[in-house]
């Protein structure tokens, strides 16, 4: 008899197996649907999936659309079951309602892993295919849906983008060396190796926008894009209070959309990709940036630094994911890592560098 230890753990049922992969595939829109949120959908008739589909870069099809228009007898819609990460929209946006488009081919049961909290659907979508006569199954594996889910479901409910801190620190806890032996030696001073980078810019490639703050341009002069990665770039924030970095610095080459936010706008300084928007700097600095971010529609940003930035949103509580490398060079003095307490979700071992990765519970 089997030791209660060696029990394997109980089975999927028929419909969370077909939603674990509506999960599987609905990965695939990450980093190109915002502020879409990245839905998987999945059509199985005699328990066959006979069509899948994903959510298409931000403007074009549903994960719902592409799934209907992936079945070749269209036929076998009318008796089939369509599985869905997130309840169908019932609105009309920069495409029709996938609700109407479900209903318009007779699918008679729609199983849904979580509701859609944006007000213009919230429970409509569900309402329209009631109504329509199918059967509507929902919270299907919702758990995983809603982690899945996060940056979405962040940005509806918070009204602000889903916030991941990336910092790399010493074995002795500093990110960064002094001033003084960056004058003295300038050279880049790399704490974690080349396969953490790697993965950093995998990471950037994944969320909407990236933020840094001043004294990381001046210093680092870094281009914020995925060049050691296949992807989409992110949109680039930058702290810049008094208008210190000029235009031989990567981030205002024009390369890639930015936005600065300061505190005064020279109208002189505007010109194609690069946006300006004034905040103040003296109080609730993360939250001011969390709210020019939800007004422009941002759903994710990955906050790389500097130390002072880090540790502004952490000192505000307002980050969700803090993913922390440790590497094994020593500084012995230098800018400390931010301070912060977190729940340790992931701890893996990258080429001899420590990836811990915390949420704020």
């Amino acid at each position: 008899m089997l030791s209660n230890k060696l029990q394997s753990k109980p089975m999927l049922s028929e419909d969370e197996g077909y939603m674990l992969r509506c999960l599987e595939i609905a990965k695939n829109g990450l980093g190109t649907t915002a502020p879409n949120p990245m839905v998987g959908a999945v059509i199985v008739y005699n328990n066959k999936i006979i069509g899948e589909g994903f959510t298409s870069p931000y403007g074009g099809s549903h994960a719902e659309v592409n799934a209907i228009n992936s079945v070749t007898d269209k036929a076998l819609l009318k008796k089939a079951t369509i599985y869905v990460t997130l309840e169908p929209c019932s609105h009309h946006g920069k495409t029709p309602p996938c609700a109407d488009l479900i209903a318009k081919h007779g699918i008679p049961r729609v199983v849904i892993g979580l509701m859609d909290p944006h007000t213009k659907v919230a429970g409509k979508g569900i309402a329209k295919l009631k109504n329509a006569g199918s059967e509507v199954v929902t919270g299907v594996l919702e758990a995983q849906c809603q982690a899945h889910h996060r940056r979405f479901l962040t940005f509806q409910e918070k009204k602000r983008p889903y916030i991941i801190l990336k910092w790399a620190q010493t074995a002795d806890g500093f990110i960064a060396p002094t001033k003084d032996e960056r004058v003295e030696i300038p050279e880049p001073y790399w704490i974690t190796n080349a396969y953490s980078r790697q993965l950093v810019h995998k990471w950037r490639s994944e969320e909407q926008s990236i933020l840094v703050g001043t004294n990381t341009v001046l210093e680092d002069n870094p281009k914020l894009d995925v060049r050691l990665f296949t992807g989409k770039n992110p949109i680039r924030i930058i702290l810049d209070r008094k208008l210190k970095i000029t235009t031989d610095y990567h981030v205002l080459d024009g390369s890639i959309p930015t936005l600065i936010l300061t505190e005064t706008v020279n109208k002189q300084l505007q010109k194609d990709a690069i946006e300006y928007g004034v905040i103040s700097f003296n109080i609730d600095l993360a939250k001011q940036i969390c709210d020019k971010l939800h007004q422009k529609n941002i759903t994710s940003v990955f906050v790389e630094g500097g130390s002072k930035t880090l540790q502004t949103f952490i000192d505000s509580g307002l980050w969700d994911e803090a993913r922390v490398f440790t590497g094994s060079t020593y500084f012995n003095n230098g800018v400390s890592a931010p301070k912060f307490k977190g729940k340790i979700n992931e701890t893996k071992s990258i080429g001899g560098d420590t990836l811990n990765v915390y949420t704020n519970d």
